[in-house]
């Protein structure tokens, strides 16, 4: 199969993937997916559906593309936070959205701030920054099943914080 026949059997599973993890249509990560399967074809091992390789591609070409459209910081202070969170913009900006919104961002900050410190390094890394369970134990130098429940329980803690917002 030559790239061109991989790009046309996948184009609309690799759209959806990108709108799915991002949120929005993005060309750009279209075209970075489809230089990543050119370059490493030669690697490609028919083990799978090649369907399945290249929307793993496209699942780690985003990743990477919402990791680095944060402005991460290695240290966690409030004031990190509140830029990760003021740094995400709504498409359909109106001033009543952006005031519900702010208020929304600031509870939703406070709560994580309000975090035991091992939940919220761990719910910032995971949920903020997307970092996997692996890099985020790797990170904090923890075994995974120890972010799993710190996340866990971090979750059940904000859901009860913030559960009219929900």
């Amino acid at each position: 199969m030559n790239l061109k026949q991989i790009i046309e059997t996948n184009k609309e599973n690799v759209k959806n993937i990108i709108k799915k993890i991002s949120g929005e249509q993005n060309e750009d990560l279209e075209q970075e997916v489809y230089l990543k399967v050119w370059k490493n074809a030669d690697k490609y091992q028919e083990k799978g559906s090649i369907k399945g390789w290249v929307g793993t591609i496209a699942k780690n070409v985003t990743k990477d593309y919402l990791k680095s459209a944060v402005n991460k910081h290695e240290t966690l202070t409030s004031d990190d936070d509140t830029a990760v969170f003021d740094s995400v913009n709504d498409k359909k900006d109106t001033p009543e959205l952006r005031l519900v919104n702010t208020d929304r961002q600031k509870r939703i900050t406070n709560a994580i701030n309000n975090l035991k410190p091992k939940f919220k390094e761990v719910i910032v890394y995971c949920e903020v920054y997307g970092y996997t369970y692996e890099e985020c134990a790797t990170k904090l130098k923890c075994p995974v099943g120890t972010i799993k429940s710190r996340l866990f329980n971090a979750k059940k803690q904000l859901a009860v914080e913030l559960e009219d917002l929900l």
